[in-house]
């Protein structure tokens, strides 16, 4: 079966199926188009992985009208359109940010982050885009004419996602467009593919917390493919389109980040204002500062406060000094002083580290217990695939020595948890950098060999071969001292008889 129509909105749908395989593209009429050919594609969302044939009078249409090639990402690159069949680059003159957002808008990306010219060493065919015409409401199809150019329009538009609904636009309901803007379910994406893949691209600080939301019946949802983040893709690029019972949320931090670190809880300091990041020096900042930093990430309290320790003080620079009391929730909450700096000396970037938020509870010593980690509040960790070499990465972070055991313990009713993707975790990463929000009924359970433990057991076998020593040493001493025994006495009797009778005789002979 196939359906072709198109309604008073000017949007229309070609579906092919066969069975269970679907097919969709979605097209969008410009103010004077007057026909499905000059239409522009917004998206096409392949919804089985059957190949299905295409009419032959829309296969054209499969290509969108607007590409960016040679740049780091889909989005991001020399702008090319296609008009009459032929793909040429776009003349840089007379352009403007908002023709730039159009051509996002063409490419299903963000919004317009940059655009710049490249100049050519001459003149190439190309397409003048009239800015006049775009701003009337056109598209770009329709503002085209030919000509020729060595000025090259290259642009960056951000990756189609955001976040709504939160206290700031660095945290909320995670949403990416495809088509449609749609939540996005998963239950694998890590903190550290949260920090790369959204937060990093909305110009944000490092991801805080990810956290799964519920809600009362399924809704229309993009699931993310945690393989094809993981490779380093673009987030737009790893989802698929399903129905699930929970949503994900994301907090990023809004205006401090550490970089170049081994975690996202370690790096060098950089703070951000008036919509650029700056590095910190060493001299305008001290350990009540490094505090509330910590806090503001959602890591645990600073260990290392170091000048140079993740690279040198890059430009643009802080100026001014720090003066926090230690108990604000954000850096910039802090008051800071009236004077300015203009240099720093070299090594004396703000590196900063920060503890890794885990615990063990409820077990006999600090070192056995419930694995809790925390990710905006304190949560069990859920204990399917785990392995000994997370419990080591464990027992290391809480200096308790090598790993004993991981056991798990069922509970009644699922609970939220913190899930810790294993491969992740063996690959060097953090702990908290691995976790990803869930549900789950099996509640992980891990005992280390306290060091403290041998240390006074040690101390309780010297003590108590001092103590065995001591006795011998005693038993020894009052042997030597007490009375003596019964043959003892008879000889003693026998020689007292002896001195008596002796005694005796001498008296008489006196007399």
């Amino acid at each position: 079966m196939q359906r072709w129509s198109v309604g008073s909105s000017a949007v229309g749908l070609l579906q092919s199926s066969r069975g269970r395989s679907m097919e969709k593209w979605r097209l969008q009429c410009g103010p004077k188009s007057s026909s499905v050919e000059a239409m522009s594609l917004l998206s096409w969302t392949v919804e089985a992985q059957d190949q299905l044939e295409t009419p032959a009078h829309l296969e054209k249409l499969l290509d969108s009208p607007a590409q960016v090639g040679g740049g780091h990402s889909r989005c991001a690159g020399t702008l090319e359109l296609k008009h009459l069949a032929e793909w040429r680059p776009v003349d840089g003159s007379d352009w403007t940010l908002k023709a730039a957002g159009r051509a996002c808008g063409e490419l299903d990306c963000g919004s317009a982050v940059s655009m710049g010219m490249r100049e050519e060493s001459s003149s190439v065919f190309a397409w003048r885009v009239s800015s006049q015409c775009i701003q009337s409401g056109y598209s770009l199809r329709e503002c085209l004419s030919s000509d020729s150019s060595s000025s090259i329009m290259e642009i960056t538009c951000s990756e189609p996602v955001r976040l709504v609904g939160g206290d700031s636009r660095c945290a909320g309901t995670l949403e990416v467009k495809r088509g449609d803007w749609r939540p996005v379910h998963s239950s694998s994406l890590t903190l550290k593919s949260a920090s790369a893949a959204v937060c990093r691209n909305l110009d944000c600080g490092s991801a805080v917390s990810t956290q799964t939301r519920r809600k009362s019946s399924l809704t229309p949802a993009w699931e993310i493919i945690s393989q094809c983040i993981q490779s380093g893709s673009a987030l737009r690029d790893c989802v698929s389109l399903g129905s699930f019972p929970s949503i994900l949320e994301i907090t990023c931090s809004d205006s401090v980040r550490l970089v170049n670190g081994t975690s996202l809880c370690s790096g060098r300091l950089e703070v951000k204002s008036n919509q650029s990041w700056s590095s910190v020096c060493e001299a305008d900042f001290d350990q009540q500062d490094a505090e509330v930093v910590c806090r503001e990430l959602g890591c645990g309290a600073p260990s290392v406060l170091q000048g140079a320790l993740y690279g040198e003080v890059e430009a643009p620079m802080w100026t001014k000094e720090f003066q926090c009391g230690g108990h604000e929730s954000a850096l910039l909450d802090c008051r800071s002083s009236g004077s300015t700096r203009n240099t720093c000396s070299p090594g004396k970037a703000v590196g900063l580290t920060c503890s890794e938020p885990v615990r063990l509870v409820g077990g006999h010593s600090r070192c056995a217990g419930t694995l809790e980690l925390e990710q905006g509040d304190w949560r069990p960790v859920g204990g399917s695939d785990w392995t000994m070499n997370s419990t080591t990465a464990v027992c290391r972070e809480l200096d308790c020595g090598s790993a004993a055991s991981a056991r798990i313990r069922k509970e009644s009713s699922s609970v939220s948890v913190w899930r810790v993707t294993t491969d992740c975790v063996g690959s060097g990463s953090a702990l908290r950098d691995c976790l990803s929000s869930g549900f789950s009924s099996s509640i992980l359970e891990i005992t280390c060999s306290d060091p403290s433990v041998h240390i006074i057991r040690l101390v309780l076998m010297l003590l108590a071969l001092l103590s065995f020593i001591t006795a011998i040493s005693f038993v020894h001493k009052t042997t030597r001292g007490q009375r003596p025994g019964p043959e003892e006495n008879i000889e003693l009797e026998d020689f007292n008889l002896h001195v008596h009778g002796a005694e005796e005789e001498g008296a008489q002979a006196a007399e």
